[in-house]
């Protein structure tokens, strides 16, 4: 057992357990003894932690916090919080500065079972089910994975398709007709029927290519979308 500078019995060989002040204070040739440091530093106003000068009898060291009274150190101060943009400021961020839909549209977003086997992802599977019902808004619609960092915000987000580039593809329109276009994304996009074998020719980059009704997108690891009007009660 040791007892620190400030006359407090402790098992440390560093750090005082009970005020946290240094054990090796007590070596300084200008430490005062352990049994009356406090007390000596309350009449002096010298602080024995940061050595400013204080009004004598003072309680707490002006500059550093230090406790004369019982030879505490000061705790430690909470860095200051920063604020985070929230999420409105995000969404005008991220704003799509296309023009808006005067007509009300939709993108289906399915987990597609035989696309995952096609693609031999070793990402698991999730479970399908309905598919996400998205609201078309804009004559320009951005397929990808969110980015904050990136200020990607897209109009249809596949963040959980990890398949899928943060700008994958784009989706534009002449208010009645659909074309989609791959912005050179990692995987490819594809456009297949609603029948008959899986696409396996990718929409080359930069090119435009027209979606018909019937027509399915297939982007990434699991992932199909249907571009429809939108029913009553989804807008």
């Amino acid at each position: 057992m040791s007892t620190c500078p400030a006359g407090h019995e402790t098992t440390a060989t560093d750090y005082c357990d009970v005020c946290g002040i240094a054990m090796d204070a007590a070596a300084s040739p200008a430490a005062a003894s352990p049994a009356t440091a406090p007390t000596a530093a309350a009449a002096t106003g010298t602080c024995p932690n940061c050595s400013a000068t204080n009004p004598a009898n003072a309680l707490f060291c002006e500059a550093c916090g230090y406790d004369f009274t019982t030879g505490s150190m000061p705790r430690p101060v909470a860095p200051p919080t920063v604020a985070t943009p929230a999420a409105s400021d995000a969404a005008v961020t991220g704003a799509n500065p296309s023009p808006p839909l005067t007509d009300h549209w939709v993108a289906e977003v399915w987990i597609d079972p035989d696309w995952y086997v096609d693609q031999k992802s070793t990402d698991p599977l999730p479970s399908p089910g309905l598919p996400l019902v998205v609201a078309l808004k804009n004559t320009s619609i951005l397929i990808g994975r969110a980015s904050r960092s990136r200020n990607i915000t897209p109009d249809i987000d596949l963040s959980s398709d990890n398949g899928i580039s943060r700008r994958h593809a784009q989706l534009t329109t002449d208010g009645s007709r659909w074309w989609v276009e791959d912005l050179g994304s990692s995987n490819g996009t594809y456009v297949g029927g609603n029948v008959g074998a899986l696409p396996t020719t990718p929409v080359p980059p930069g090119q435009k290519q027209e979606v018909s009704a019937d027509d399915r997108i297939y982007v990434g690891a699991w992932t199909r979308i249907v571009v429809r009007r939108a029913a009553d009660g989804e807008f």
